[in-house]
């Protein structure tokens, strides 16, 4: 019998503990990305290079990812959980010291590769440990902790890195993750159980290779496509195009194989496959957020970092907000009728700072942000939360492994996408740089993305996720058990 069914017995309310240490580290991964946005101009002139070359930096964490998401369930499963989530920590943080102790720029590509390294185990790993801990019947609860700093990260980035390279160093951007590791670290020794499987199977070493190849081109390719710097399009493409050819390549092998490193299988399960598209769709829209409305705010409203950032701090308190109503809302109208009307709602108040202006009051964009932080809050959640409902025990890491990919994915083509039309309202209006109406266009056409998750959610069954929502009595054994 696996160790998690142990705990949920035992401790029936240790699921928070366990929620809170891994939200800890999704936390410190995400705030990390985006406090180095930030502090790029300072660096470049530090290392004495332009800031364009410094895009580096954030593909190079891009790769780190791409590369080890995939296998993240199977060391999971070979090693232990708690062991490599670790692992994981320790790597992350050992990479956050390196960045702050470079000198060069080539210096700091390596150590964010080790960081990526690290951050593409910690969460992954981190939500397998709860799918094998929790009681389906407080799934929505535990990963209402866990959606929070996937938000708030982005948000508390900007200021808090304006703040340190403006009063102090760009190398404390990095230093910050040093007592977070450790404490991470500790808390996981003392809470985590070291959950695996008997038996793991064989590595996918060739399925390894080629799903490495496809994503680091595609997300290489995605991010050289938002980001420009110089680069040919002739170039992009081709990077595009060979990391499109590995993933057909890796989908015959796929077929074939016994324990594929991704299982694309899986989509055939309604909860998950559609959790998936219906995700992707709507995680466009969230990787495009953080980065179109801090440089709205400053550019087109002429808004200091600070300000910005304070302004946009309200879309996390929304966040908290759903950490509370979220269970209670999916108990009422389920997993079905929540994704599908609160997937139009949260894409309307998205759509609504296509609108904001100079001359609006900032309490109504408190507001919006307010509730479009509630409600985008309240999908993931939902989304995170449904795609396991019939995931049987010996699939859940592959399970995991592929859905981070794709979340990963989907965020980076959320840049992509909305830089690339940033871009085209800007050539077509004429304007050298960008101006509201272009922002507004971006915003407007991202959010035209996310609404399509409405009637995507719409094919879920009626009863899904039944027990996770809180509907079905006696369901406290973990999710995980479940065949």
């Amino acid at each position: 019998m696996l160790e998690g069914m142990s705990i949920a017995a035992t401790r029936p309310h240790s699921f928070r503990t366990t929620a809170i240490i891994i939200a800890c580290a999704l936390f410190m991964e995400q705030l990390d990305s985006t406090v180095l946005a930030t502090a790029l101009p300072t660096m470049a002139r530090s290392f004495g290079v332009s800031p364009l070359h410094m895009s580096a930096a954030l593909t190079a964490y891009l790769l780190g990812l791409a590369i080890f998401i995939p296998a993240s369930g199977y060391f999971a499963d070979r090693f232990g959980a708690r062991r490599i989530f670790r692992l994981a920590i320790l790597v992350f943080t050992a990479g956050s010291v390196l960045c702050g102790q470079c000198g060069s720029l080539l210096f700091l590509v390596g150590a964010r590769f080790l960081q990526g390294m690290g951050g593409a185990m910690m969460v992954p790993v981190g939500r397998l440990v709860l799918l094998r801990t929790v009681a389906r019947k407080d799934m929505v609860s535990a990963m209402s902790w866990f959606t929070v700093p996937a938000l708030l990260g982005p948000v508390v980035g900007p200021p808090m890195g304006g703040f340190l390279v403006t009063y102090l160093s760009w190398r404390w951007i990095f230093y910050i993750n040093v007592p977070i590791g450790i404490l991470g670290i500790w808390l996981a020794t003392l809470y985590i159980e070291d959950i695996k499987e008997e038996d793991p199977g064989r590595f996918d070493l060739p399925g390894f290779v080629l799903s490495c190849t496809s994503l680091s081109c595609l997300m290489y390719g995605l991010e050289m496509g938002s980001r420009g710097g110089g680069i040919s399009l002739g170039t992009t493409l081709l990077v595009i195009g060979i990391g499109l050819a590995a993933g057909v390549a890796y989908l015959l092998h796929a077929r074939g194989a016994s324990h594929p490193i991704l299982d694309f299988s899986m989509m055939r399960i309604p909860t998950f496959g559609i959790s998936v598209i219906g995700g992707s769709l709507t995680r466009i829209t969230a990787g495009a957020l953080p980065f179109l409305l801090p440089m709205m705010m400053q550019l087109g409203f002429g808004m200091s970092a600070a300000r910005s950032g304070l302004i946009t701090f309200s879309t996390a308190a929304g966040s908290f907000l759903m950490k509370i109503a979220a269970p209670p809302i999916l108990r009422r109208f389920g997993f079905r009728n929540a994704l599908m009307w609160n997937s139009l709602i949260s894409s309307a108040f998205l759509a609504a700072c296509a609108l904001f202006r100079p001359g609006w009051p900032v309490v109504l964009i408190y507001g919006v942000l307010l509730l479009g932080g509630f409600f985008q809050s309240l999908q993931f959640t939902a989304l995170n939360t449904v795609a396991y409902a019939d995931i049987s025990q010996h699939r859940m890491s592959s399970a995991t492994s592929f859905y981070s990919t794709f979340q990963q994915l989907m965020l980076s083509m959320g840049i992509c996408v909305s830089s690339a039309i940033l871009a085209l309202a800007m050539a077509l209006s004429g304007h050298a740089s960008p101006r509201l109406s272009d922002f507004s266009a971006a915003f407007l056409a991202v959010t035209a993305i996310s609404f399509v998750a409405s009637p995507v959610s719409a094919r879920l069954p009626r009863d899904a996720g039944r027990a996770m929502s809180g509907h079905a009595d006696g369901e406290d054994a973990p999710l995980a058990l479940e065949t």
